[in-house]
């Protein structure tokens, strides 16, 4: 492998070219930043990290939601993740500490388990991208107990690829696509962005032998003057996803626009329950009150950083005021998100 690596990086130099490529999954930005990545490709191959981690995206208002009802006595069941996200009045784990019943859950079966033992009111926040929406689908088809319902957070990727590009902030040349969310979604829905816009894009995996091919495959694609969806990840990923999950993606919820955390609405990105099984939505099932929301001004620029226009270094409070032991911005409080792999694997920049 080791070889077989070098190999990679000397077809990547010598068809090297001034590019920007962003990838949009926080375990690519893992293998990238833990194994130096970054260090041994050519310094005008540039790779941004863009809003890859779906608990850093879940924005002040969806967090608002979860601590109106933490606070009124609801049990709130989240991804341990989730736990630090700041809303507009702190965290679900401030709420945890004041007394509220909230809980640290593995996946939404433990949260149905959780109100199959309780008489108490359970909602699950529902947090994730395309990966982990079919199993919380799968638990509403399953009819889970009455006082169980989800308060969905899920997004898709997509429609934030698409205001990216269109925004033109960015200005990204190409695109490595998820692995994870390309096994449920396949890799159809991004056909647009090389047909419309010319930008190559190739789906990868995520070891580092993964991510080289992917960017190889990428400047193969701008020295052949192709812009096509090529897929380094045949192992997992097939043209049309999964078709099971979609399936019941459809059933279970429909495609609404909502803010993402440093984005404005973005139009149709994110999963919501149907009316079909509106008992177990919580927005429905619940008067939840928040008024307006917003991030609170801590000198955080995680919005620009999930938008891939900065990076954790740029921020002032990166590694000082900020850090994993004490979250400032969504972006440090996961493990998938750029500031914490920053925070964890050193600088991006090879010449350091």
């Amino acid at each position: 492998m080791k070889n077989l690596s070098k190999e990679i990086v000397q077809r990547i130099e010598k068809i090297s070219r001034p590019v920007k490529i962003m990838h949009v999954c926080g375990s690519h930005e893992h293998t990238i930043m833990q194994h130096g990545i970054r260090t041994l490709i050519p310094k005008e191959v540039e790779i941004v990290a863009g809003p890859g981690c779906p608990v850093c995206c879940v924005p002040s208002r969806e967090v608002d939601e979860c601590l109106y009802l933490a606070r009124e006595g609801v049990t709130i069941a989240t991804f341990g993740d989730m736990l630090r996200v700041p809303g507009t009045k702190g965290s679900l784990a401030d709420a945890k500490a004041d007394g509220a019943d909230v809980r640290i859950v593995y996946g939404v079966n433990n949260a149905v388990e959780m109100a199959q033992n309780t008489d108490n009111e359970v909602v699950f926040m529902a947090a994730g991208f395309e990966t982990t929406a079919p199993t919380t689908a799968a638990e509403l088809v399953n009819g889970p107990p009455e006082n169980f319902s989800v308060l969905s957070s899920h997004r898709l990727i997509p429609p934030a690829l698409k205001f990216l590009i269109e925004s033109g902030e960015v200005n990204l040349n190409a695109l490595i696509e998820p692995g994870h969310v390309s096994t449920i979604i396949g890799t159809k829905p991004y056909e647009p962005f090389s047909e419309k816009y010319g930008i190559p894009q190739v789906v990868a995996g995520f070891n580092p032998f993964d991510v080289l091919i992917a960017i190889y495959m990428v400047l193969k694609q701008f020295k052949d003057g192709k812009a096509e969806v090529q897929n380094e990840y045949k192992r997992a990923v097939r043209k049309e996803g999964n078709i099971k999950a979609q399936e019941l993606l459809e059933e279970v919820f429909y495609i609404t626009s909502r803010e993402w955390r440093g984005f404005p609405e973005i139009p149709n990105s994110v999963y919501e329950v149907k009316k079909e099984f509106s008992d177990y939505n919580a927005r429905e099932k619940f008067d939840i009150e928040i008024g307006e929301s917003k991030p609170l001004v801590t000198g955080c620029i995680c919005g620009p950083i999930l938008r891939g226009v900065a990076r954790p270094e740029e921020c002032k409070l990166f590694k000082t005021e900020c850090n994993p032991m004490n979250p400032v911005g969504a972006c440090m409080v996961s493990k998938e998100g750029t500031c914490n792999i920053a925070y964890r694997y050193g600088s991006f920049d090879p010449s350091m």
